[in-house]
């Protein structure tokens, strides 16, 4: 039982699963009405699926699109991007602009527009970032600055409200379909997502670079177009939130939209089991911290928590979730594993075998003409640092190099 209990307590997923399990076991102590699912008309008489567990995944969704892509980016340049809700402004401000002109433009296209504009500034984050080499947070603090008067320059100062079936199913409901549209959109792209690290090799250069630029430098890498690649990814999935966001309403607050959302994205990927600092991610935690995120939300509005102060009890509640997965706590418990007089795993003689004596071992038999392991270096560092996660998602056909220390299992999922 303890060697059960301590396998799932090295698994990186976890700590996300007991944080959501912890929010869920609340609410079905405190209000079991939280569980219930209800079929209602919407105020245009579409069917539609209500309850407390729909409004957590269908407000979720944004949450989870821009987790996606922070995760990538923490891991690849060890910072975070904090203008992402600016820049949901910014791309929401030229969909409703183009939407709102007498040119009659096509939804697809004003939202293909809106995702250029957004990988675009998405670009110019991961040019200061990458070339630059400017701090992410530092970096991204100019357009958390200046995008949401840039979104106000946009529009000329104005909210206009457009009325266009494509939005209202995109936003609400499809016709006939009870499940709210947003939901369809994030698991695609968690699908998406999922595919693309299982079959490509995004997740192993975010990875690389994220672990040392040096040695992924060493293995062929560019850490420069690394970092630079996956701030144009969260430029997408901005375009793709700012769209839900417009399609929501049918209209844009460039004060209020997505406000805040970079510190909900930012702390979906610390509850997802991420290190902060880059390297080894597991984007399936990324997306269980957002849920759990919203699930915090959902649940303090059901126990008619004031809106103005649902900061302040949520910021306590993620705090005491943060500390029981920050590197102190998991060291503590990983010690008390160690020190455990019942492990035989770490008692030689319950395994039949003789006591080292003092100085055996490698290096003790090394003899005294030995030198350095020539797989040592940066480069072998790196393969071992991204062997070790067996949640690491690397995709297939790592570089040569590092093919014998990767392994063939999927990575980062």
């Amino acid at each position: 039982m303890k060697n059960l209990m301590k396998n799932l307590m090295k698994n990186p997923l976890f700590v996300p699963v007991i944080c959501l399990g912890l929010v869920l076991l609340f609410n079905l102590l405190t209000n079991a009405g939280f569980f219930e699912i209800s079929i209602k008309r919407n105020n245009v008489g579409n069917w539609i699926l209500a309850g407390n567990l729909i409004s957590v995944f269908n407000n979720a969704s944004e949450l989870v699109i821009l987790a996606i892509g922070m995760t990538l980016i923490t891991s690849a340049s060890g910072g975070q991007d904090i203008s992402v809700g600016a820049c949901v402004a910014i791309a929401g401000g030229v969909i409703l602009k183009t939407l709102a002109s007498k040119s009659g433009v096509p939804v697809v296209a004003a939202v293909s527009l809106g995702c250029l504009v957004a990988m675009a500034f998405g670009a110019f984050n991961g040019i200061l970032v990458s070339i630059f080499n400017i701090q992410p947070m530092v970096a991204t603090l100019i357009l958390f600055t200046a995008g949401r008067p840039i979104s106000s320059w946009i529009t000329g100062g104005l909210s206009p409200r457009i009325t266009n079936s494509v939005l209202d199913a995109v936003g609400n409901v499809i016709p006939g379909v009870p499940v709210p549209t947003p939901i369809f959109i994030a698991a695609f792209c968690v699908g998406f997502i999922f595919l693309t690290l299982r079959f490509t090799n995004l997740g192993l250069y975010a990875q690389a670079v994220g672990i040392s630029d040096k040695a992924a430098r060493l293995v062929g890498l560019s850490p420069r177009l690394v970092k630079f690649i996956q701030f144009v990814v969260m430029g997408l999935c901005v375009g793709l939130v700012a769209f839900i966001k417009v399609s929501r309403v049918g209209s844009i607050q460039y004060n209020y939209i997505a406000k805040d959302i970079e510190m909900d994205a930012i702390l979906a990927v610390a509850l997802g089991g991420n290190s902060l600092s880059g390297g080894r991610f597991s984007m399936t935690g990324s997306i269980i911290g957002a849920y759990t995120i919203q699930a915090i939300t959902t649940t303090l509005l059901a126990n008619s928590v004031p809106s103005d102060a649902l900061s302040a009890y949520k910021a306590v509640v993620i705090i005491i979730l943060v500390v029981i997965q920050s590197p102190v706590v998991k060291d503590f418990w990983r010690r008390r594993g160690k020190t455990d007089p019942g492990d035989s795993s770490l008692n030689p003689t319950k395994n039949g075998l003789p006591p080292h004596p003092q100085g055996a071992g490698p290096k003790a038999n090394a003899g005294p003409n030995a030198g350095p392991n020539p797989a040592s270096g940066s480069a072998a560092s790196l393969s071992a640092s991204l062997s070790a996660s067996p949640a690491a998602n690397l995709g297939p056909g790592p570089l040569p190099s590092l093919a014998p220390a990767l392994g063939a299992g999927p990575v980062g999922t």
